[in-house]
């Protein structure tokens, strides 16, 4: 049974007994294909989420949206691609997953954002995620990931995560520090998406 809690969240428990809370919360991954590595990542935070905060994720990417992604205008898009950039803006909290491109966002990523009107995302929390290369690309969450969520005036998480791409075997646990950095950055999105929440309510 559903019940509204104080700070402004409905939750319920599921059939295994996990309290779920209904905020919509959604990872976006700007992956054009799978299985891949920056999904991985953002599955691994959904999980999180789910165990330490019953927040469930609804995990999208640009398979999902489709080549009616690449429309110049919301007009043009197909009704995939819409439905993805829909969920985009009408979520409560965001979780990004950025492969690494030739030291910045894949193009493609960047489109989709650009089909977003700058105000829906304001005070939205959000949770950055990046999968690189090696180490050389790991500033691409400072340098790229947090001005583009600045400019739509996003609250992101003070904790972002990357991961080279050889640290992350599908199917085996992350390495140590990565899970430690998910854990970290969880429990400030939760926080976060808590306080927006309660303002609201």
């Amino acid at each position: 049974m559903d019940s509204l809690r104080g700070d402004g969240l409905s939750k319920r428990s599921d059939n295994e007994g996990v309290e779920v809370r209904t905020s919509r919360i959604v990872g976006f991954c700007g992956n054009s294909w799978r299985p891949a590595k920056s999904r991985v990542l953002v599955e691994a935070v959904a999980a999180d989420l789910r165990a330490q905060h019953g927040l469930n994720t609804t995990v999208l990417d640009l398979v999902d949206a489709g080549c009616g992604i690449a429309g110049f205008t919301r007009i043009a898009l197909d009704d995939n691609a819409r439905a993805v950039v829909e969920a985009i803006e009408q979520a409560d909290g965001l979780v990004i997953g950025c492969p690494v491109f030739q030291g910045s966002y894949p193009g493609l990523f960047k489109h989709v954002f650009d089909l977003i009107e700058p105000s829906v995302l304001r005070n939205r929390p959000v949770l950055l995620t990046a999968v690189g290369g090696g180490l050389r690309h790991s500033l691409v969450v400072e340098h790229q990931l947090r001005p583009l969520f600045g400019f739509f005036e996003a609250c992101t998480v003070s904790t972002a995560i990357y991961a080279s791409s050889g640290e992350i075997v599908p199917g085996e646990p992350l390495a140590p520090m990565t899970a430690a950095r998910i854990a970290n950055a969880v429990e400030q999105f939760a926080a976060l998406l808590g306080g927006r929440q309660a303002a609201a309510a």
